[in-house]
């Protein structure tokens, strides 16, 4: 089922205008599959919602149009948190890697310590591409960043394999790709510098409702957290490769406690089952405290790299 909300501070079917004062208690659980391609129309950025409670999430469509942009997203998300305490989450990478080299960029003149400092960087090069597009930071040839890049312009003379200490840890798992790797189906390069920029935006526009974990330990107000939709069917042991079956699908959903979807429910594509997978594992995975301390021995983590909720 997919919702259409009317109301401006409506994120679902049943919520109304609340704002939850207890620590670790949320009005809603987002699940959004990223997309970092060009354009406004973007069929890859799906947006799931889970209630507080045991219902099966489901998804949501953009307020106008078709497909979801991701400068629509963003103004609807805005909207949204001033009215509820939410658990969002989103799967691009929150930083860089830096634990290895000790450093996001190695051998540049100038260089940057934290997470929030790499995103502000991002703008910087690209507030020219419309709707949060991130490429031109790496297609640019008259800067340096290109050099440490494998993107569809070339491979970088400084690009080499690199690993965020989550994704190490992530690893025992199933591993994510890795970020400065912008080529291929399921690169998540691109999309992660057009969230950076979103990251950017909305820690400007609302510091007050939101907070961007790890970076933030505070989680008195909204969290936005990044997520990886794989490792959720992994710890399901779940193949997310069988996402258009609904039988795989509510077996991982019943794994988070989630109430099955319809046997008439239909998912379209790989990118509506991870949201929906995503927004259920969110509800039942955010009263494990040990999850929210688990980068706090990794201090790099929590100023540069960022953390995959979830890995522990």
């Amino acid at each position: 089922m997919r919702e259409k909300s009317k109301n401006v501070c409506s994120i679902g079917q049943n919520l109304g205008r609340k704002r939850s004062n207890r620590k670790l208690n949320f009005d809603g659980f987002i699940g959004v599959d990223w997309s970092g391609a060009k354009g406004p129309n973007l069929p890859g950025l799906q947006v799931a919602i889970a209630e507080p409670g045991t219902k099966p999430p489901y998804l949501v469509r953009p307020p106008k149009g078709r497909w979801w942009s991701r400068h629509l997203f963003a103004s609807w998300l805005l909207e949204r948190l001033k009215c509820h305490r939410l658990l969002i989450g989103v799967d691009f990478a929150f930083g860089y890697p830096f634990a290895d080299e000790g450093s996001f960029f190695p051998g540049l003149d100038f260089q940057l310590k934290t997470a929030p400092a790499l995103w502000r960087l991002v703008e910087e090069y690209t507030e020219a591409s419309s709707n949060f597009y991130g490429a031109n930071f790496y297609k640019r040839k008259d800067v340096e960043f290109h050099r440490y890049y494998l993107s569809p312009y070339g491979k970088g003379n400084l690009y080499k394999f690199r690993q965020r200490l989550t994704e190490v840890v992530c690893s025992a798992v199933t591993s994510p790709h890795p970020v400065l790797k912008c080529i291929g189906a399921a690169n998540v390069g691109t999309g992660s510098l057009a969230g950076m920029r979103v990251l950017r935006y909305l820690s400007a526009e609302i510091p007050e409702y939101l907070s961007v974990w790890p970076f933030n330990q505070s989680i008195e107000s909204s969290c936005i957290v990044e997520v990886f939709p794989r490792l959720y069917f992994k710890l399901a042991n779940k193949d997310p490769r069988f996402w258009k079956d609904i039988g795989n699908i509510n077996e991982t959903l019943v794994y988070y406690k989630s109430g099955k979807v319809t046997s008439k429910f239909e998912i379209n594509t790989e990118d509506e089952a991870d949201a929906l997978v995503t927004a259920a594992a969110l509800r039942f995975l955010y009263t494990d405290e040990e999850l929210w301390s688990a980068p706090k021995s990794f201090e790099l983590a929590t100023q540069a790299e960022g953390w995959i909720f979830g890995v522990k």
